[in-house]
């Protein structure tokens, strides 16, 4: 309603009215459907009672007349501009009255026209920034975050194990590799009856439609929009099969290539010396035809992972049970959904040693950063939760804006009262390479600074990171002896996974931190665990692995 209300030109109060209002139930903490039954939802603070009449209506019919009267005054296709970024309601608003543009093609041609440079509150700089969002947007359409994935994959999978035809099956793809975004799934299985295992797949209540049926092959669109691609081979394939649609285009290739030389062939379907085929009845065996110790399927995208296989060389990767604490949290305090109480039971329910309660800080105030007596409050707060909880040591920190120039957002004397501080930058995202580089490494050098956040601020298939030099920043950490965060939360993943070979070259240690706004989020660790594993990280390299009294040691530095 508020993105629609900028659009039309509405009473500017009107529509805050319904951004507040929106934000409120988006930080809710009660119950909501308590409240509606309640009819107690002018209870939240910033919903009146004109408010309250839309919701319920909303929450009764499951639609606005209000809304859907709106809706009627806009073409539909405009509403693929609220993806690009850069465009806000207000510009969106310009080019809608002026330029009459509606649709994604519309502003594309547009810019190729130059026609933005001249527009009032664009110019040329914007233009090219839009251009840019169009490309990205065309890049990642079509593509799933893995966390948004997997979990409905391996339902499907475990679903198709019961059937009797199936001897074995797994996921394979860039999914088994884990990684951070998919276009679609592929699950391979051996099968004496393919017909039959391909009649009961393109069957399953999760199929939406049917691309293609075959008898080994067979591909589908579930009805929650993604493609799943389904192999069948025979028993004595399915290593080898496996394998071939686990590995990326680039690990495939070196195998290949390795196995040339060996006087061999690889395919799909076996290894072969001439037109014998060589026995192998699992991919470890595979990956011993060459001399190799087995490679695990996050590493196998041809980085340098076959050949520290043939030396033996491959580290032990970290495994989420090694993880005993971790340092990225928001509760009520700031723009979290749950209250400090009810993350520290999660992460106790979780078995964690330690917490690290990091809410925003005063900069931030679209996510009600703390002010110093809010800081006062919450750590009187954290000594009586530490006394009903004595397993869990509960650290005080915050997230500390980094501020243009580099440094933190409190002065010295409140910087003192936390155990640690996580430097992030959540501004100004459009500082040249060498400016956004400079106020990192600011950052870093400052005495109070423990780590860095989400060191690029990138949204996966949503932002790319801001220009800056990361293996500066790396060394950077290393020289002030700084810790990287590895944020877990799956639209973040960030340090990138591609980079930490830098990270353990300059021996920095990494945080792998859920950045968890709820409960829930806390078991975002996992995703932050599978692109360590991605990165070859043990855990060695990383910090919270290490037990509670280590860390009081480290923080204690």
């Amino acid at each position: 309603m508020a993105l629609l209300m900028e659009l039309k030109g509405e009473n500017p109060f009107k529509i805050r009215a319904f951004k507040n209002g929106s934000q409120a139930l988006e930080s809710l903490g009660d119950d909501f459907h308590t409240l509606i039954a309640q009819q107690k939802i002018t209870d939240i603070k910033g919903i009146g009672k004109g408010l309250a009449a839309d919701i319920y209506e909303l929450y009764e019919t499951g639609k606005l007349d209000a809304l859907e009267k709106l809706r009627e005054e806009f073409p539909s296709t405009l509403f693929e501009l609220f993806a690009v970024p850069q465009l806000g309601p207000k510009k969106i608003k310009v080019l809608f009255d002026v330029l009459k543009i509606s649709s994604l093609v519309e502003l594309e041609y547009a810019c190729e026209e130059n026609q933005l440079i001249d527009l009032k509150g664009f110019g040329e700089k914007t233009q090219d920034k839009i251009r840019k969002g169009i490309a990205f947007l065309k890049k990642t359409k079509g593509q799933y975050l893995y966390a948004e994935v997997i979990d409905e994959v391996q339902r499907l999978i475990e679903k198709m194990q019961d059937w009797r035809e199936i001897e074995e099956i797994s996921l394979a793809g860039s999914l088994r590799r884990k990684k951070e975004t998919v276009k679609d799934a592929d699950i391979v299985c051996a099968s004496s009856s393919p017909e039959q295992v391909m009649k009961k797949f393109t069957t399953m209540e999760e199929v939406g439609s049917v691309l293609n049926h075959g008898s080994t092959k067979s591909s589908v669109i579930l009805v929650t929009g993604l493609q799943v691609d389904l192999r069948v081979v025979t028993s004595q394939e399915y290593p080898y099969t496996l394998h071939h649609f686990t590995g990326s285009k680039e690990h495939n290739t070196e195998i290949r290539s390795m196995a040339k030389k060996m006087g061999l062939k690889v395919n799909e379907y076996g290894v072969f010396k001439g037109e014998e085929k060589i026995p192998c009845k699992d991919e470890r065996e595979f990956f011993s035809l060459f001399s190799m110790s087995y490679v695990e399927p996050e590493l196998r995208e041809g980085r340098g992972e076959i050949s520290l296989a043939k030396q033996g060389d491959l580290p032990d990767l970290i495994e989420l049970e090694d993880v005993k604490g971790f340092f990225h949290m928001h509760s009520t305090y700031s723009d979290g959904r749950n209250s400090l109480e009810e993350m520290i039971q999660e992460a106790h329910r979780l078995g964690m040693s330690y917490v690290g309660v990091s809410d925003h800080s005063q900069t931030a105030v679209y996510s009600k950063g703390l002010k110093e007596q809010d800081i006062d409050k919450q750590h009187r707060e954290i000594d009586e939760l530490q006394k009903r909880y004595p397993d869990v040591r509960i650290f005080k920190g915050i997230e500390s804006d980094i501020l243009n120039d580099g440094s933190l957002d409190y002065p010295e004397r409140v910087l003192k009262k936390f155990d640690f501080v996580i430097a992030s930058v959540h501004s100004n995202f459009s500082m040249t390479e060498e400016a956004m580089t400079r106020r990192c490494i600011a950052a870093i050098s400052n005495p109070y600074c423990t780590m860095l956040g989400h060191p690029t601020g990138r949204l996966l298939l949503g932002r790319e990171g801001f220009a800056i030099d990361l293996p500066s920043i790396l060394e950077a950490a290393a020289n002030y002896n700084k810790v990287v965060e590895l944020n877990a939360n799956p639209h973040r993943l960030d340090l990138d996974w591609r980079m930490l070979d830098h990270a353990r070259k300059h021996k920095v240690k990494v945080s792998i931190n859920p950045d968890a706004h709820s409960v829930e989020g806390i078991s975002h660790l996992r995703f932050g665990i599978a692109m360590a594993r991605k990165g070859m990280l043990t855990k060695h390299h990383v910090l919270n692995t290490l037990d509670t009294s280590h860390i009081e040691q480290y923080l204690a530095k």
